[in-house]
C-alpha cells in the first residue's frame, strides 16, 4: 500500500518543519507529509510553483534560490517571523545534469555544488545557530542519495555533492550531540520529475541493476524523513538510511 496512506497522527504536532526544494518530487512529498502530522511547514524553492504546494498544506512559501547564501538567512529570517522557530530543517534542493565530466562546464559544476554542498551547509549553519540560541533541540536531515556510496555514470558533479552531504551530516552530528541530531536520508531511484531527463537505455540499465526492480514513490522517502525527523528517532544520528529496493546490497 502506498505510504502516503499511513501518516503518524499529531507525531509532529507543535514542530516547525522547513523543507527546501519542496515545490516538487521528495520536497513536495515531504511537505505533504509532515503537514498530515501536525507540523507547521515553510517550503523553500527557487520554483514558484512552491507556493502551490504550501496552499494545499495550510503552510507557507519562501522563494528562494539555496546557493544564494543571503537567501538562506531571509528563509530562515522568514520562518521564524511566521512561525517564531525552526524544529526540523531539511536540506533537500538539488541541482543536476547528466554529463561524463568532458562535456561539464564549470559553470555547471559550480551551479550543482552551489545548491549541493554550500546550501547545505548554510542551510545547517543558520538552523543549528537557531537551535543553540532557543535551548539546543533540534533535528537537521540531509537529502542524501545511494549515489553518496557508489559511482554511476554522467554525474560527477552531483555525485560529488552527494558525497559531501554525507560527510557534513556525520560532522553536525558530532559537533551538535546530544540536542541536535543530524541525518542523511539516502534514496536510490525515486519516480520523480528529476529523472524525466535520464536517457530511455540508461533508466533501463538503472532498473535491472535494482532487485525490487522499480523506482520508489516520493511518498515512501516522505514517510521515512517524517520517521527520521520524529522523537522516535531520537538515537539516530551521523548515519545514512537507506531506500533503496537493495540496489547497495549486490555491490
Amino acid at each position: 500500500m502506498n505510504a502516503r496512506m499511513f501518516p503518524v497522527p499529531a507525531r509532529h504536532q507543535g514542530k516547525v518543519y522547513v523543507i527546501t526544494g519542496g515545490a516538487s518530487g521528495i520536497g513536495r512529498a515531504c511537505a505533504h507529509r509532515f503537514a498530515q502530522e501536525g507540523a507547521q511547514v515553510m517550503v523553500a524553492d527557487i520554483d514558484a510553483a512552491g507556493q502551490g504546494v504550501a496552499d494545499e498544506i495550510g503552510g507557507s512559501f519562501f522563494r528562494a534560490d539555496m546557493s544564494d547564501p543571503v537567501q538562506v538567512c531571509a528563509l530562515c529570517a522568514a520562518t521564524l517571523d511566521t512561525y517564531g522557530r525552526i524544529d526540523i530543517w531539511h536540506n533537500n534542493a538539488f541541482s543536476a545534469v547528466f554529463k561524463p565530466i568532458q562535456n561539464q562546464t564549470l559553470a555547471e559544476f559550480d551551479a550543482i555544488t552551489g545548491v549541493g554542498i554550500r546550501g547545505y551547509w548554510m542551510g545547517a549553519k543558520v538552523a543549528v545557530e537557531h537551535m543553540l540560541q532557543r535551548g539546543g533541540k533540534g533535528v537537521i536531515v540531509n537529502t542524501a542519495s545511494v549515489q553518496s556510496f557508489v559511482g554511476e555514470k554522467g554525474f560527477s558533479a552531483y555525485q560529488a555533492t552527494k558525497g559531501a552531504v554525507l560527510a557534513m551530516t556525520r560532522s553536525l552530528a558530532v559537533d551538535h550531540a546530544p540536542d541536535i541530531r543530524a541525518v542523511a536520508i539516502a534514496p536510490g531511484l525515486i519516480k520523480t520529475p528529476a529523472v524525466e531527463g535520464i536517457p530511455d537505455d540508461v533508466m533501463e540499465e538503472v532498473i535491472t541493476g535494482i532487485p525490487a526492480k522499480r523506482g520508489a514513490d516520493p511518498e515512501e522517502v516522505a514517510a521515512l524523513a517524517a520517521f527520521v525527523g520524529s522523537e522516535e528517532a531520537d538515537y539516530m544520528s551521523g548515519t545514512a538510511v537507506i531506500l533503496d529496493g537493495a540496489y547497495l546490497a549486490i555491490g
